[in-house]
């Protein structure tokens, strides 16, 4: 396994090493020892979510407040996202800047978003399936996002915003200034 940290402090690009043969392929998707001793923190998941997902489909900005904030580690199972991570740690000298990465089937990619982070995706291929590692339990009563077409982020999401498919819940997310209110 592989650890490149993104441009924001404490999101990590994760690649496994790939055992591959004519019978097909083996890798090791987690081993909390390794992952936590090459983020350098101690992170204990407790709550894997999965959702499926059409072309199109745009999932975020969201993240979860207070003490009931999560890290995640996410990974495509099935065809491809655009995945995003937006850096809210006012101390951070990366504030209110983002990450990209593309995580797919093909390239198993995993990226690690800490605490303090809002998170989202668009959906690139038909019948995407993302898996969502937490390490804290989902709380309704905390969670929070910011709307993914935000100005102030200026996120480039490299798919026409015309074609995405948002729930009437994320089109109404706030703006990352009003957050800061």
């Amino acid at each position: 396994m592989t650890v490149k940290e993104t441009k924001l402090k404490g999101c990590f690009i994760i690649e496994p090493k790939i055992f591959e043969d004519k019978r097909g392929y083996f890798l090791e998707s987690y081993n909390q020892k390794t992952f936590n001793k090459l983020i350098g923190t101690n992170i204990n998941f407790v709550q894997d979510n999965e959702s499926f997902s059409s072309k199109g489909v745009l999932r975020g900005l969201h993240y979860q407040t207070g003490a009931h904030a999560q890290a995640k580690l996410v990974r495509v199972l099935k065809g491809k996202v655009l995945d995003v991570a937006v850096d809210l740690r006012k101390e951070s000298q990366t504030f209110g800047q983002y990450t990209a990465v593309e995580l797919s089937e093909e390239n198993r990619k995993q990226l690690f978003v800490p605490r303090g982070f809002a998170h989202g995706f668009i959906v690139l291929e038909d019948d995407t399936v993302f898996l969502y590692k937490c390490d804290n339990y989902y709380d309704k009563t905390s969670e929070s996002g910011i709307i993914f077409n935000d100005k102030a982020l200026n996120i480039n999401w490299n798919f026409p915003e015309g074609k995405m498919i948002v729930s009437e819940k994320d089109k109404n997310l706030t703006t990352f200034e009003n957050l800061f209110k």
